[in-house]
Parts: C-alpha cells; sequence; structure tokens
C-alpha cells in the first residue's frame, strides 16, 4: 500500500510551512489570481459556456489539487486547448448557451476526472507516452491557429462557427459583411494593446525606474488593464445600443453545487472525448509540472499528479465548472511569482472567490471582443511552426507525423488531430522499430571494444561475422532480423560462426524467439555455429526458461571479447 503522505502531498509540504513560505505564497497568488480572472472568463467563452463557468472551473480544482497533487507550482484551472477541445465534444450532442450544453461540460469534467484517477490508481500514466513530443507540438499549433480563428468572429461582431479552420474561414467570409465597426475596433485596438504589453510594457517600466519584480507585475496586470477601460468604454459610450456583444449577466456569488449528468447517452457520446481531453491535459500539465519541479531538485509524481488532476476535474464537475488542467503561462507565473508549495493555488481559489462575490456585477459591460483578443494573444504564443524545420532537419519520420497532425487537426477538428497523432505516433515507434539499426562490428585495435565496420577501422575474422542489433526484439522486427542475418551469412561464404551481439536487447517476446531458434536451425543446416555475446541477465533468463539455449549450435559469451578469443581457436 502506498503511505498517506503519497496520497496526500500536503502532509508532506505541510509539515514545514513556514511565515516565510505563507508569504511567497501570498504574493504568488495575488499576481495568479490577477491573472486568471480575465483568463477563466475567456476561456469559457472559448468553450461555448457562460462565463461564470470559468471562474467556478478555477476554485474548487485548485483546492483539490493543492491536497492531491505534487507540482508546488502548477497552477490548475482551464485552457486554451482542453477549452477548445471540450467545445469540439459537447457542441456534438446539444446547442451552445442550452441547458444541455452546460450539463454535457459538467459530465465531460465528471468523465475526465474519473478516467484520471483510475489512470492514477491502477499507476498508468505511462499511456500518456503514446504521444510523442512533436506531435503534441504540431496538434498544439494546430489548435492554437484554430482557436485564435474561432476568436475572429468576437472581433469583427459577427455569427461564425466550425469546428475546423476550413469551417471557420468560410463562416467568416461569409458573414464578413455583417461586420460590427465598433466593436473591430475596439477588438484590434485591444488584441495590439495586449501583443505591447507582452514585448514592450516591462522594457518600459523597467525603464521608468521600477524593480524588475514590480514591472512583472505591471505587466500582469495588463489583460486587467484592458478589461476595466474597455468596460468603462462600453459603458460609458452604451456600446451595446451600437451592437457591441456584452458578457451580459453574470450571477453573483460562489460556485453551485452540481450534479454530473448520468444518462447512458451522454456518457457514451462524451467518453471518447474524455478520454483524450484527459490524455491531453495530462501531458501539458505533467511537462510543465517537471520542467519547473527540476529548476528547484523537486520530484515529481505521475501517477499521484493523474490523482490530483483527476480530483481537480471531479471538484469541477460538481462546482458548475468544465475540465480543466495545469496550465503553462500561469503555472510559469505562480513559479516566477515566487509560489513555494500548492498552498499558493488554495489562496488563489479564495482570490477568485472573492471576485466571484464582489466582481461580477461589474462584468456585466464586458465586451466579448475583449475576451477574444485575451484568448488570440494567449494562444498564438502557442503556435510553432518552427517545428516542421526541426523536425525535417533531424528526423523525416517525426516531420511527416508533425505535418500530418497539424492538417489534420486543421481539416478535420481537434479530436480526430488528436487521435491522428497518437495513432502516428505508435505507428512510427512501430516503423522504427520493425526495421532497427544492425551493424557488422569488428575489434578496434589494441582494445577489447567492437564498432561498427563501415564506421571505423576495425579487425575482422573471416570465419566469425558479429552482428549487433541495437533494439530489443520483438514480433514486429522478427522477421527483419531473420532475413538480414541470412543475407549476410549468404554475402561471407566462409563464415563458420555468427555472433549476434546483444547489449542493447532488453527483451525477446516469443515472436522473436521462434526467429532465433528458426535461424539456429537454418545456420546448422548451413555448417554454420550460431552464438550470442552481452546478453543481458533478464533477457538470459527468460532464454533459460525455454529449450532454446539446449538446441542452440553455439554458446551464450559474457562479453564479445571473450567470443572472438574463444571462437578463433576453433576457426
Amino acid at each position: 500500500m502506498r503511505n498517506l503522505k503519497t496520497f496526500f502531498p500536503i502532509f508532506d509540504w505541510g509539515k514545514t510551512y513556514t511565515k516565510t513560505t505563507l508569504t511567497n505564497d501570498m504574493v504568488a497568488a495575488v499576481i495568479v489570481t490577477i491573472m486568471l480572472i480575465p483568463q477563466s472568463l475567456a476561456y469559457a467563452l472559448l468553450a461555448g459556456l457562460p462565463a461564470e463557468m470559468g471562474i467556478y472551473a478555477s476554485i474548487a480544482p485548485i483546492i483539490l489539487y493543492a491536497i492531491f497533487g505534487t507540482s508546488r507550482a502548477l497552477a490548475v484551472g482551464p485552457v486554451a486547448v482542453v477549452s477548445l477541445m471540450t467545445a469540439a465534444a459537447i457542441g456534438k450532442i446539444a446547442v451552445p448557451g442550452s441547458a444541455d450544453y452546460i450539463a454535457a461540460a459538467i459530465t465531460l469534467a465528471f468523465l475526465s476526472g474519473g478516467f484520471l484517477v483510475l489512470l492514477g490508481m491502477f499507476r498508468l500514466g505511462f499511456m500518456a507516452n503514446f504521444l510523442s513530443h512533436p506531435v503534441i507540438a504540431g496538434f498544439i499549433t494546430a489548435s492554437g491557429i484554430i482557436i485564435a480563428a474561432s476568436q475572429l468572429k468576437h472581433i469583427l461582431g459577427i455569427k461564425a462557427d466550425g469546428h475546423n479552420l476550413y469551417e471557420l474561414v468560410i463562416s467568416l467570409f461569409t458573414h464578413v459583411n455583417e461586420t460590427n465597426w465598433a466593436t473591430l475596433a475596439l477588438g484590434i485596438s485591444t488584441t495590439a494593446f495586449l501583443f505591447w504589453v507582452r514585448k514592450g510594457l516591462k522594457p518600459l517600466l523597467t525603464t521608468l525606474g521600477l524593480k524588475p519584480r514590480m514591472a512583472d507585475l505591471g505587466t500582469k496586470m495588463g489583460p486587467i488593464a484592458a478589461i476595466a477601460v474597455t468596460i468603462l468604454l462600453a459603458w460609458g459610450l452604451n456600446l451595446q445600443d451600437k451592437g457591441m456583444a456584452l458578457v451580459g449577466d453574470v450571477p453573483q456569488g460562489l460556485p453551485p453545487l452540481t450534479l454530473p449528468s448520468f444518462s447512458l447517452d451522454m456518457w457514451s457520446s462524451l467518453v471518447g472525448s474524455a478520454v483524450l481531453i484527459s490524455i491531453i491535459g495530462f501531458v501539458e500539465s505533467i511537462s510543465v509540472a517537471q520542467t519547473l519541479a527540476a529548476k528547484k531538485r523537486q520530484r515529481i509524481d505521475p501517477d499521484q499528479e493523474l490523482i490530483g488532476l483527476g480530483a481537480a476535474n471531479l471538484g469541477a464537475s460538481f462546482t458548475g465548472g468544465f475540465p480543466v488542467t495545469g496550465g503553462f503561462s500561469r503555472s510559469v507565473v505562480n513559479f516566477d511569482a515566487g509560489a513555494d508549495t500548492p498552498a499558493a493555488g488554495a489562496y488563489t481559489a479564495v482570490g477568485l472567490g472573492l471576485a466571484s462575490l464582489l466582481l461580477t456585477p461589474l462584468i456585466f459591460f464586458l465586451p466579448k471582443a475583449t475576451l477574444a483578443a485575451t484568448i488570440i494573444v494567449a494562444v498564438l504564443s502557442l503556435v510553432d511552426l518552427s517545428i516542421l524545420k526541426k523536425t525535417w532537419q533531424y528526423s523525416k519520420a517525426d516531420f511527416m507525423a508533425v505535418l500530418a497532425t497539424i492538417l489534420i487537426t486543421l481539416g478535420f477538428g481537434v479530436e480526430l488531430g488528436v487521435t491522428a497523432g497518437v495513432l502516428i505516433s505508435i505507428l512510427i515507434h512501430l516503423y522504427k522499430s520493425s526495421r532497427p539499426h544492425m551493424a557488422v562490428v569488428g575489434q578496434v585495435p589494441n582494445t577489447e571494444h567492437y564498432r561498427n565496420v563501415l564506421r571505423h577501422d576495425v579487425i575482422t575474422q573471416e570465419a566469425i561475422l558479429t552482428v549487433r542489433v541495437d533494439e530489443s526484439l520483438y514480433f514486429a522486427n522478427a522477421r527483419f532480423l531473420e532475413d538480414a542475418i541470412y543475407d549476410l551469412v549468404a554475402k561471407h561464404p566462409k563464415v563458420k560462426h555468427v555472433i549476434l551481439m546483444c547489449p542493447a536487447v532488453n527483451a525477446i517476446d516469443m515472436s522473436a524467439l521462434e526467429s532465433l531458434e528458426a535461424i539456429n536451425e537454418r545456420l546448422k543446416d548451413l555448417n554454420v555455429k550460431f552464438h550470442l555475446s552481452e546478453v543481458k541477465g533478464p533477457v538470459t533468463d527468460r532464454l533459460a526458461r525455454t529449450d532454446f539455449l539446449e538446441h542452440l549450435s553455439g554458446r551464450i559469451f559474457l562479453s564479445q571479447h571473450s567470443a572472438i578469443l574463444e571462437l578463433k581457436k576453433d576457426s
């Protein structure tokens, strides 16, 4: 059984909590709260949900993650990609804005949370490894483009929809003649301001004499300033009467208690999306958590992270929220602001609770164009087309995987894109491992080392052929190994001994064992002995359970050098 501290990390870091830690966590919480208010509202808008659900999804989940999570800096809440996936999932079964749509979002959070907790309980965090990092980068890049395109309707003040880039572009062009010019002017100016805040405000504040930390805080206040100014403009100029879409009434109060739907029809419609959202959210979260933990030499437990994120999503489902995960930008801000423990997240939740009690009446006049500008500026930082150049230069297979993921996501939507990404990642692995690197090796002069004859000036024996295989042996590459050895033996008619050098072989499955038996019998018919060298202990133990060693025409040698010394006597 895992001990209590493992399941509840709060009992670990809570023992060493001090006044200094409290101060650092409180400062970080204030900064992250300021950042989370506009983000939460914006990502609820992106998911097609009422604005208040963004705040609801940022309160209970943060507290639950602080109890169950292992990262000291991860800030949990709505994020762009998961919000987009949420909209794509629930948009298939309900009309945006309807009660069924909201119920579907809550149910999706419940299913996602349950799936994550199950993965954590059974220690199945390795499943996230089925998504390669280049494929994830391609998916996030394509998602960022779709998200930015989906928000242009709010910048233009028109109606448009679509689940992929093609549908969005067609819809935007169809309705572009309905553009509301007041909305467009405000949307463009807000977007430009937020871009400038990211790049130019901190240098300006530093030039004016502010210390770096205060300049950072001022930069984080940029979106809040944009919200405050545009609210005043919408109210003072009565822009609602000029056709500008506003957020409108936002319920004042703490998150309500809600229940997910237990309709089997809804569950069957959402379970596939819940699995995809869980995997994508976990991959994004664990990447951020491990990066930040490494900077302070702290440890992240991936399986416990699954439980922490699962609890956060379950909390969202029972408090009127939607699927959440650890966000990159807010986690980095939390880390840079000096957060020492997950308690900073709990204090952030308190700040958001106060905001939902006191500030929601002010949000009535908030233009949706402002939130759209916030989303566009945030997600365009996720778009990294340079991944195409990097993968092209390094690995053509990875390039094809990234390109396919980007094109499928853009052309057919995020769900099919991430599904394709998983399948492509697996297929690339199977392809690469089905054609393992193999090399004929010889002795480096005056050493006991053996290297590729094509790369080094080495000594070889006419009667001894040594083949090194640089991959574990299993069903996908077993026949490739057979064919390669037969071809090499055919090219070396004077060979009396074939040594399969296995320093990189960590496992041999049943199919590969049968291939080794076939190689042994085929070589025996040719009066060639078959040997193995540098076989790892666990692999040798498994071979010993079979009758392979009894029928092996040659021997298993502890080292390649001892094999050569011994077999030279017999040559």
